[in-house]
Protein backbone atom coordinates (compact mmCIF):
# COMPACT_ATOMS: atom_id res chain seq x y z
CA UNK A 1 0.00 0.00 0.00
CA UNK A 2 2.57 2.37 0.52
CA UNK A 3 4.41 1.58 -2.49
CA UNK A 4 1.12 2.09 -4.36
CA UNK A 5 0.78 5.55 -2.43
CA UNK A 6 4.88 6.73 -2.78
CA UNK A 7 4.93 5.83 -6.61
CA UNK A 8 1.36 7.60 -7.20
CA UNK A 9 2.66 10.40 -5.54
CA UNK A 10 5.83 11.03 -7.57
CA UNK A 11 3.39 10.72 -10.68
CA UNK A 12 1.26 13.18 -9.47
CA UNK A 13 4.15 15.81 -8.76
CA UNK A 14 5.71 14.95 -12.16
CA UNK A 15 2.49 15.51 -13.79
CA UNK A 16 1.92 19.18 -12.01
CA UNK A 17 6.19 19.94 -12.74
CA UNK A 18 4.64 18.61 -16.81
CA UNK A 19 2.15 21.43 -16.29
CA UNK A 20 4.40 24.60 -15.48
CA UNK A 21 7.15 23.51 -18.29
CA UNK A 22 4.50 23.38 -21.25
CA UNK A 23 2.20 26.16 -20.17
CA UNK A 24 4.59 28.83 -22.24
CA UNK A 25 4.36 26.72 -25.26
CA UNK A 26 2.37 27.84 -28.16
CA UNK A 27 1.37 25.05 -30.23
CA UNK A 28 -2.17 23.27 -31.11
CA UNK A 29 -3.73 22.59 -28.20
CA UNK A 30 -4.43 18.80 -27.87
CA UNK A 31 -7.18 17.75 -24.75
CA UNK A 32 -4.19 17.22 -22.51
CA UNK A 33 -2.67 20.69 -23.13
CA UNK A 34 -6.29 21.80 -22.39
CA UNK A 35 -6.20 20.36 -19.41
CA UNK A 36 -3.08 21.35 -18.03
CA UNK A 37 -3.78 25.16 -19.00
CA UNK A 38 -7.50 24.77 -17.31
CA UNK A 39 -5.39 23.23 -14.47
CA UNK A 40 -3.23 26.42 -14.40
CA UNK A 41 -5.75 28.58 -14.76
CA UNK A 42 -7.82 27.45 -12.09
CA UNK A 43 -4.84 28.53 -9.41
CA UNK A 44 -1.83 25.34 -9.21
CA UNK A 45 -1.71 25.91 -5.34
CA UNK A 46 -5.45 25.37 -4.93
CA UNK A 47 -6.26 22.84 -7.54
CA UNK A 48 -2.96 20.84 -6.20
CA UNK A 49 -4.91 20.52 -3.00
CA UNK A 50 -7.74 18.22 -5.06
CA UNK A 51 -5.22 16.40 -7.27
CA UNK A 52 -3.41 15.14 -3.82
CA UNK A 53 -7.05 14.12 -3.20
CA UNK A 54 -7.23 12.54 -6.56
CA UNK A 55 -4.16 10.43 -6.50
CA UNK A 56 -4.32 9.12 -2.86
CA UNK A 57 -7.74 8.38 -3.78
CA UNK A 58 -6.55 6.28 -6.58
CA UNK A 59 -3.99 5.00 -4.61
CA UNK A 60 -6.50 2.99 -2.25
CA UNK A 61 -8.47 2.46 -5.10
CA UNK A 62 -5.39 0.13 -7.00
CA UNK A 63 -4.70 -1.81 -3.90
CA UNK A 64 -8.13 -2.74 -3.14
CA UNK A 65 -8.89 -4.02 -6.66
CA UNK A 66 -5.75 -5.52 -6.29
CA UNK A 67 -6.01 -7.19 -2.93
CA UNK A 68 -10.11 -8.20 -3.88
CA UNK A 69 -8.91 -9.85 -7.69
CA UNK A 70 -6.80 -11.88 -5.21
CA UNK A 71 -9.24 -12.58 -2.97
CA UNK A 72 -11.60 -13.72 -5.55
CA UNK A 73 -11.79 -17.98 -5.51
CA UNK A 74 -13.65 -20.19 -7.70
CA UNK A 75 -16.02 -21.48 -4.51
CA UNK A 76 -17.83 -24.22 -6.48
CA UNK A 77 -14.49 -25.73 -7.18
CA UNK A 78 -13.30 -25.56 -3.77
CA UNK A 79 -15.74 -26.74 -2.17
CA UNK A 80 -15.64 -29.87 -4.77
CA UNK A 81 -12.09 -30.58 -3.45
CA UNK A 82 -13.14 -30.51 0.03
CA UNK A 83 -16.21 -32.75 -0.74
CA UNK A 84 -13.57 -35.22 -2.32
CA UNK A 85 -11.08 -34.56 0.59
CA UNK A 86 -12.76 -35.35 3.27
CA UNK A 87 -14.64 -38.44 1.82
CA UNK A 88 -10.94 -39.64 0.76
CA UNK A 89 -8.88 -38.32 3.70
CA UNK A 90 -10.81 -37.01 6.28
CA UNK A 91 -10.70 -33.20 7.72
CA UNK A 92 -6.78 -33.29 7.84
CA UNK A 93 -7.04 -34.12 3.67
CA UNK A 94 -9.31 -30.60 3.54
CA UNK A 95 -7.34 -28.52 5.55
CA UNK A 96 -4.38 -29.89 3.58
CA UNK A 97 -6.88 -28.10 0.57
CA UNK A 98 -7.38 -25.22 2.28
CA UNK A 99 -3.69 -24.43 2.92
CA UNK A 100 -3.07 -24.85 -0.86
CA UNK A 101 -6.03 -22.52 -1.61
CA UNK A 102 -5.68 -18.69 -1.34
CA UNK A 103 -8.27 -16.79 -0.78
CA UNK A 104 -10.65 -16.00 2.66
CA UNK A 105 -12.99 -18.36 1.70
CA UNK A 106 -10.01 -21.04 2.23
CA UNK A 107 -9.25 -19.29 5.09
CA UNK A 108 -12.61 -19.39 6.32
CA UNK A 109 -13.07 -23.25 5.75
CA UNK A 110 -9.56 -24.17 7.78
CA UNK A 111 -11.24 -22.33 10.88
CA UNK A 112 -14.07 -24.21 10.54
CA UNK A 113 -12.08 -27.16 9.82
CA UNK A 114 -9.98 -26.42 12.73
CA UNK A 115 -12.81 -27.01 15.18
CA UNK A 116 -14.51 -29.60 13.37
CA UNK A 117 -13.58 -32.23 15.91
CA UNK A 118 -15.48 -30.24 18.63
CA UNK A 119 -18.49 -30.37 17.19
CA UNK A 120 -20.82 -28.91 14.30
CA UNK A 121 -21.53 -25.88 16.52
CA UNK A 122 -17.85 -25.14 17.36
CA UNK A 123 -17.19 -25.55 13.64
CA UNK A 124 -19.92 -23.25 12.88
CA UNK A 125 -18.68 -20.42 15.00
CA UNK A 126 -15.35 -20.69 13.75
CA UNK A 127 -16.66 -20.04 10.56
CA UNK A 128 -18.84 -16.95 11.72
CA UNK A 129 -15.79 -15.53 13.68
CA UNK A 130 -13.44 -15.48 11.24
CA UNK A 131 -15.57 -14.52 8.42
CA UNK A 132 -15.86 -11.28 10.56
CA UNK A 133 -12.61 -10.69 10.17
CA UNK A 134 -12.14 -11.74 6.34
CA UNK A 135 -15.00 -9.31 5.55
CA UNK A 136 -13.27 -6.32 7.82
CA UNK A 137 -10.06 -7.16 5.72
CA UNK A 138 -11.76 -6.77 2.34
CA UNK A 139 -13.33 -3.40 4.00
CA UNK A 140 -9.89 -2.25 4.67
CA UNK A 141 -9.18 1.42 3.43
CA UNK A 142 -12.16 2.11 1.66
CA UNK A 143 -13.94 4.58 3.93
CA UNK A 144 -10.77 6.42 2.72
CA UNK A 145 -12.02 6.33 -0.60
CA UNK A 146 -15.64 7.64 0.19
CA UNK A 147 -13.78 10.61 2.48
CA UNK A 148 -11.65 11.79 -0.93
CA UNK A 149 -15.43 11.81 -2.57
CA UNK A 150 -16.88 14.11 0.15
CA UNK A 151 -13.81 15.92 0.12
CA UNK A 152 -12.87 16.68 -3.54
CA UNK A 153 -16.12 19.22 -4.33
CA UNK A 154 -16.00 20.61 -1.03
CA UNK A 155 -12.71 21.48 -2.33
CA UNK A 156 -13.91 23.05 -5.42
CA UNK A 157 -17.09 24.91 -3.56
CA UNK A 158 -14.28 26.57 -1.35
CA UNK A 159 -12.19 27.59 -4.70
CA UNK A 160 -15.85 29.07 -5.74
CA UNK A 161 -16.12 30.86 -2.54
CA UNK A 162 -11.99 32.46 -2.71
CA UNK A 163 -12.35 32.76 -6.38
CA UNK A 164 -15.92 35.07 -5.88
CA UNK A 165 -14.28 37.09 -2.89
CA UNK A 166 -10.96 37.53 -5.14
CA UNK A 167 -13.84 38.82 -7.82
CA UNK A 168 -15.62 41.16 -5.32
CA UNK A 169 -12.11 42.54 -4.25
CA UNK A 170 -11.37 43.51 -7.53
CA UNK A 171 -13.86 45.58 -7.76
CA UNK A 172 -13.66 46.97 -4.98
CA UNK A 173 -10.00 48.08 -5.99
CA UNK A 174 -11.09 48.63 -9.53
CA UNK A 175 -14.73 50.57 -8.40
CA UNK A 176 -15.99 48.74 -11.29
CA UNK A 177 -17.92 46.16 -12.09
CA UNK A 178 -16.91 45.53 -15.96
CA UNK A 179 -16.80 42.01 -17.00
CA UNK A 180 -12.80 42.81 -17.00
CA UNK A 181 -12.71 43.19 -13.53
CA UNK A 182 -14.36 40.68 -12.69
CA UNK A 183 -13.22 37.73 -15.27
CA UNK A 184 -10.46 36.18 -13.42
CA UNK A 185 -12.25 35.56 -9.95
CA UNK A 186 -15.04 34.01 -11.78
CA UNK A 187 -12.75 31.73 -13.61
CA UNK A 188 -11.18 30.58 -10.70
CA UNK A 189 -14.81 29.76 -9.09
CA UNK A 190 -15.93 27.59 -11.95
CA UNK A 191 -12.88 26.01 -12.96
CA UNK A 192 -12.34 24.49 -9.09
CA UNK A 193 -15.70 23.59 -8.74
CA UNK A 194 -15.51 21.46 -12.42
CA UNK A 195 -12.11 19.64 -11.16
CA UNK A 196 -13.46 18.96 -7.79
CA UNK A 197 -17.00 17.00 -9.40
CA UNK A 198 -14.31 15.41 -12.04
CA UNK A 199 -12.37 14.44 -8.96
CA UNK A 200 -15.26 13.22 -7.17
CA UNK A 201 -16.97 11.31 -10.42
CA UNK A 202 -14.09 9.40 -11.29
CA UNK A 203 -13.56 8.02 -7.45
CA UNK A 204 -17.51 7.14 -7.35
CA UNK A 205 -17.23 4.89 -9.84
CA UNK A 206 -14.35 3.59 -8.78
CA UNK A 207 -15.93 2.96 -5.38
CA UNK A 208 -18.94 1.23 -6.37
CA UNK A 209 -16.93 -1.09 -8.82
CA UNK A 210 -15.41 -1.82 -5.59
CA UNK A 211 -18.61 -2.08 -2.96
CA UNK A 212 -19.84 -4.53 -5.49
CA UNK A 213 -16.94 -6.78 -5.47
CA UNK A 214 -16.86 -6.67 -1.71
CA UNK A 215 -20.53 -7.66 -1.72
CA UNK A 216 -19.72 -10.61 -4.23
CA UNK A 217 -16.97 -11.72 -2.68
CA UNK A 218 -19.19 -11.58 0.87
CA UNK A 219 -22.08 -13.81 -0.33
CA UNK A 220 -19.39 -16.33 -1.83
CA UNK A 221 -18.18 -16.54 1.05
CA UNK A 222 -21.70 -16.98 3.47
CA UNK A 223 -22.81 -19.10 0.57
CA UNK A 224 -19.62 -21.35 1.22
CA UNK A 225 -20.10 -21.57 4.80
CA UNK A 226 -23.29 -23.10 4.63
CA UNK A 227 -22.02 -25.93 2.45
CA UNK A 228 -18.88 -26.35 4.84
CA UNK A 229 -21.52 -26.96 7.62
CA UNK A 230 -23.14 -29.28 5.46
CA UNK A 231 -20.59 -31.32 4.24
CA UNK A 232 -19.05 -31.65 8.14
CA UNK A 233 -22.91 -32.63 8.86
CA UNK A 234 -22.73 -35.31 6.20
CA UNK A 235 -18.62 -36.44 6.96
CA UNK A 236 -19.67 -36.74 10.81
CA UNK A 237 -22.60 -39.09 10.03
Amino acid sequence: MKKVVNFLTVTGFMFFGAIQSTFAQEETKTFTQELKQRFIEGDPKFMGIVLVALILGLAIVIERIIYLNMATTNTKKLVAKIDDALSSGGVEAAKEVCRNTKGPVASIFYQGLERADEGLDAAEKAVVGYGGVQMGLLEKNVSWISLFIALAPMLGFMGTVIGMIQSFDSIAVANDISPAVVATGIKIALLTTVFGLIVAIILQIFYNYIISKIDSIVNNMENASITLIDLLAKYKK
